[in-house]
């Protein structure tokens, strides 16, 4: 079958399965319930995040653990990021609710093309950027951009891996984003800011019914600006529509569409200039500007449905299909040993041309069964993906400086050399998963947590430049196991390990496909609640050890990986939140992250890594972000503020040397943020990013590639509700 008639065939897909769980759905419906008016209150899609006396860390969290049960009684270090905190810290971006998590700190972004982080040491693929999910669909397989937080209502952050849940993922932890969901209620909102670098973004959020038993949301943004850097500007667009279907009070189907354009130049930032940063501003830009823009293009559906047959028992199942493409050229300094008599950098030019297709199913079923005075909580489950990969790169990467440009001094414009093709290859990768959980209520005080997950993988490379064909298969186990005691109402202590595995994508050099990454995990933590509820907290300790990961081959570092590296990641995490006095709000974390290497390539690079830190990964890292909450002549408003610090960090993620090593130094950085109600339906929001102007550099991937945190930023919103 062609790609073309592949993709017109599997895009039908979502459509077939909305038609049945229709008639599923119908087929299930309880005569009993048709008598039944409200919409039941344990349906899982039409209920938010639990938890009123704490604004900004919830109690329940029912997306990426599948479950409704309560955060103390899970042994895991998890951390709900409510609507309230990212509207009052004036999030646009899910990397900017990141920083607000403990033990995340933020990778090479490829360009700017997509967000990249890594949690408790762990960054994920960078072939595709650091894995998230979307209400509990795997969003990150593909070309997706940069994600916008318009739709977004809550951010989950789960420490340790769940890949006795999902199947292939990071030891450090999963991201899952909650969508804005259809209410039967109307509510409008219109969002108009202007800020620095002639920034300009606009976003609406309607939603309201469209009759008894259906409702509807749209959440679309644009934002169009340049930036402090020079010559990059971006387009960015945003629509997301979401309809709800109550079948009965008991069934419930919903479909979320989501389309997403993002244009911007590729840029891979400023140079160390030997090892040393500062020697050049960082607006600098060493690209070439009439390369125009890089498009990422993504079109995703979801479609879930949802049955109650009683008050124990219940299923849940879901299809998530995506289409995303990454199109343009981009003219980029080289990696390594770029430097050329200490004023010229030698530049490469990439065409690329890569294209995604991500297919994904699953099926739940939940139920409580009692044994004597124990009671378990139940989850079956089975799911599977498809995805394609086709990847489309040209390359021109002249001898000596005939491409170069000025370090101190850039002109642009010059002749462009003829790039030939590097990368043609198609993958196509097969999973399927079988899964149980059980969560035990042992009695008041004590709770356990044990599961297990198989899955089956195959993937099979094309490589149609090199005329190689390569397969592999693989099974993988992932156990877990947790155990939970509560001495008081206000106090749960647990203790947990766990396993996770990741398929690594491509092939090396000789054509050979690589084993997967294999993980080990060991946690124990307390949650404590302070000042009746208002104010919770979490403490963890944790070591994760990780193998089999891939690094970047010495011998044609720019297209091939060798699988020679093993981690190993140790530390604290503490995070707080909540309720100070009533109308002030606080969300702070701190982590010491010893994430370091215990396994290189030193022998085929002539340099040891063992014992360094991992790249663009800080030792200390912390964040505290205040809100208060006043009345000015009468009308409601806010003012308050945050601190950022990120300790140094190593600089190259894959040196070949020692004149490759480099250390990215600590920062610090304020952020302030206000509102003002000037009506019940117009507020007036004005924040300040980097307040203090602070020369910082977020991440790098080598010393030729160092991406600097943003100026001085000012943004004046505008929201009117209506």
């Amino acid at each position: 079958m062609s790609k073309s008639n592949r993709r017109r065939c599997t895009a039908l897909f979502p459509a077939v399965t909305l038609l049945a769980c229709c008639c599923s759905a119908a087929w299930a419906q309880d005569d009993s319930s048709k008598a039944k008016n409200e919409p039941s209150k344990k349906t899982l899609s039409t209920v938010s995040v639990k938890g009123a006396l704490q604004p900004y860390r919830d109690l329940t969290v029912t997306g990426a653990t599948k479950t409704e049960a309560p955060i103390k009684d899970l042994p895991q270090n998890i951390t709900v990021l409510g609507s309230d905190l990212l509207k009052d810290a004036g999030v646009s971006q899910l990397a900017d609710a990141l920083d607000m998590g403990s033990g995340i700190s933020r990778q090479s972004n490829f360009g700017g093309m997509w967000d990249s982080y890594s949690m408790r040491g762990f960054s994920g693929d960078p072939n595709f950027g650091s894995d998230y999910m979307v209400n509990g669909f795997n969003a990150s397989r593909g070309y997706n951009g940069m994600r916008d937080a318009a739709n977004t209502a809550t951010v989950e952050i789960l420490k340790g891996p769940s890949s006795a849940l999902y199947g292939r993922g990071e030891p450090g932890g999963t991201v899952n984003i909650n969508t804005k969901k259809p209410l039967f209620k109307q509510q409008n909102t219109l969002e108009l800011s202007a800020g620095s670098f002639d920034t300009f973004r606009t976003a609406i959020d309607t939603t309201g019914p469209l009759g008894k038993n259906v409702a509807y949301r749209l959440n679309a943004a644009y934002e169009d600006g340049n930036s402090f850097r020079d010559t990059v500007s971006h387009k960015n667009y945003l629509v997301s529509p979401s309809f709800l279907w109550m079948i009965s009070p008991d069934t419930t189907l919903s479909y979320e569409l989501e389309a997403v354009r993002q244009k911007a130049p590729f840029d891979r930032g400023i140079v160390a200039v030997n090892g040393r940063l500062g020697v050049v501003p960082v607006s600098r830009f060493y690209g070439e500007p009439n390369d125009g823009d890089t498009t990422i293009k993504s079109l995703g559906h979801q479609v879930f449905l949802q049955h109650f047959f009683n008050d124990d028992w219940s299923i849940q199942t879901g299809v998530s299909y995506r289409d995303s493409s990454l199109k343009g050229q981009g003219t980029e300094v080289r990696p390594y040993g770029a430097l050329v008599n200490g004023t010229t950098l030698r530049r490469r030019l990439q065409v690329r041309d890569y294209q995604a297709t991500d297919l994904t199913a699953r099926f739940e079923v939940l139920g409580k069964v009692h044994t004597g005075a124990v009671e378990h909580n139940l989850l079956f489950g089975v799911d599977g993906y498809r995805f394609w990969d086709d990847r489309r790169q040209q390359q021109a990467a002249p001898a000596g400086t005939i491409y170069g440009i000025s370090l101190f001094d850039p002109v642009y414009g010059g002749p462009k050399p003829t790039p030939r093709p590097s990368i043609m290859t198609n993958e196509r990768q097969r999973a399927a998963g079988l899964y149980a959980q059980d969560q035990i209520d042992l009695s008041e005080q004590w709770k356990a947590l044990v599961g297990v997950r198989v899955d089956q993988y195959s993937q099979t490379v094309n490589d149609i430049l090199h005329g190689q064909t390569v397969h592999q298969s693989h099974r993988a186990t992932s156990p877990r196991a947790g155990l939970v005691y509560e001495p008081t109402e206000h106090v749960s202590l647990y203790a947990t390990t766990s396993r996770s595995f990741r398929p690594n994508s491509g092939v090396s050099r000789s054509f050979q496909p690589f084993a997967p990454e294999r993980g080990k995990s060991y946690e124990v933590g307390a949650k404590m609640d302070f000042l009746d509820g208002r104010l919770s907290s979490t403490l963890a300790l944790f070591k994760i050890t990780k193998k089999n990961v891939l690094t970047p081959d010495p011998v044609d570092p720019n297209n091939f990986n060798i699988a020679a590296g093993e981690m190993q990641s140790k530390g604290v995490e503490w995070d707080i939140a909540g309720e100070l006095t009533p109308g002030l709000r606080v969300s702070a974390a701190y982590a010491y992250t010893d994430a370091h290497i215990t396994k290189d390539n030193s022998s085929l690079i002539g340099v040891s890594l063992v014992g360094r830190q991992n790249a663009d990964v800080p030792k200390h890292s912390a964040n505290l972000f205040l809100v208060k909450q006043f009345q000015l002549g009468g009308k409601a408003a806010s003012l308050g503020g945050g601190v950022n610090y990120v300790g140094r960090r190593e600089g190259s993620v894959a040196p070949f040397s020692n004149a490759d090593l480099f250390q990215l130094p600590s920062y610090t950085t304020f952020k302030l943020v206000s509102s003002y109600n000037a009506t019940k339906r117009l507020q007036f929001a004005f924040d300040v990013e980097n307040l203090f102007n602070r020369k910082y550099y977020a991440s790098s991937y080598s010393a030729y590639w160092v991406f600097p945190g943003t100026e001085r930023r000012y943004t004046l919103t505008a929201r009117y509700s209506f």
